[in-house]
């Protein structure tokens, strides 16, 4: 089995590299392609494979191991990942794994075993980050047992409501989500799948896929949104639509119904100075002017004024 030309030693993690050392240098240069290979590839199976090939040639090595046992998990193979993961743990003393063991353990039916894995006594000593993927695992297990409820309160841990976002908390609130889900509170579901999706800046979930299963919420890319602004701005161009076009046009109308009626209301004050003027001249069609003033001032403050 060949390496792709492009995997380098040199891009292995320095702790990964240190605990090469105990090799020669030409073996640990080619374990340490190996492994390289196995974190970049994709495909889990060919992961696996890469995984391997670094475990024949150290197997002795924890590093290696763990490689090996993390590749099977992504593959799906449980029996190999336990076995890999229990012989890296015996060698480097790491409990990093646990995580993974017991996932392991649920997905082959024994979960007994699994949750034996969850009270295992270096759980203490963990970083917060590797107790709660603990944690998920246990929620997933007692939704096994089908107790969801149970599966909800394994995750109200402070981290879940404080407010703060921290690397892993998508998971931790999509986990949440599928146990209220499967406990039939669909509503709480609901709002705990749109924090996960807001919180997943990487991706790493379906949460927003989720959201729009319940209820046809479309998470919006705002950086497409942004984009088609941006050019709008370049090119100078104003957006438009039927609705505002509809708008203007019943701008345009308004504005042409006021001038005709200025027009009436110009019209009738010329028609009232000259019945002054003749009222001036007879006494007798003064009274006859003075009523046509008041019927025509009455038009006047009935008239729109031009705004």
């Amino acid at each position: 089995m060949a390496l792709p030309d492009d995997v380098s030693a040199d891009d292995l993690d320095p702790q990964s590299r240190d605990e090469l050392k105990t090799l020669p240098a030409a073996l640990a240069d080619s374990v340490a392609r190996w492994l390289v290979a196995a974190g970049q590839e994709t495909d889990p199976a060919k992961a696996y494979e890469y995984a391997s090939q670094a475990r024949r040639l150290a197997a002795r090595v924890g590093v290696v191991r763990e490689v090996c046992g993390l590749a099977a998990y992504r593959a799906g193979l449980w029996t190999e990942a336990l076995a890999e993961l229990r012989a890296a743990r015996r060698l480097t003393g790491r409990s990093t794994s646990l995580p993974v063991m017991a996932d392991c353990e649920r997905a082959l039916g024994r979960l007994d075993r699994a949750l034996a894995v969850i009270g295992d006594p270096d759980v203490k000593s963990l970083d917060r980050a590797t107790q709660i993927e603990l944690l998920i695992v246990e929620s997933g297990i007692r939704r096994d047992q089908g107790r969801p409820a149970a599966g909800a309160v394994a995750l109200q841990v402070p981290e879940l409501t404080d407010g703060r976002i921290r690397p892993w908390s998508a998971r931790l609130f999509y986990a949440y989500a599928d146990a209220l889900l499967e406990d039939g509170r669909e509503d709480d579901a609901r709002l705990w799948f749109g924090r996960a999706a807001a919180a997943d800046s990487a991706g790493e979930t379906d949460a927003a896929d989720r959201c729009e299963d319940l209820d046809g919420v479309v998470i919006e890319d705002v950086t497409e949104t942004d984009a088609a602004e941006t050019d709008a701005a370049e090119t100078g161009e104003p957006e438009t639509d039927e609705v505002g076009a509809d708008e203007a046009g019943a701008a345009a109308g308004t504005a042409e119904t006021d001038e005709a009626e200025t027009i009436v209301a110009q019209t009738d004050k010329a028609k009232t100075h000259a019945a002054t003027g003749t009222a001036e001249t007879d006494e007798a069609e003064t009274s006859v002017a003075q009523t046509g003033e008041a019927g025509t001032g009455a038009a006047e403050a009935s008239t729109p004024q031009m705004q």
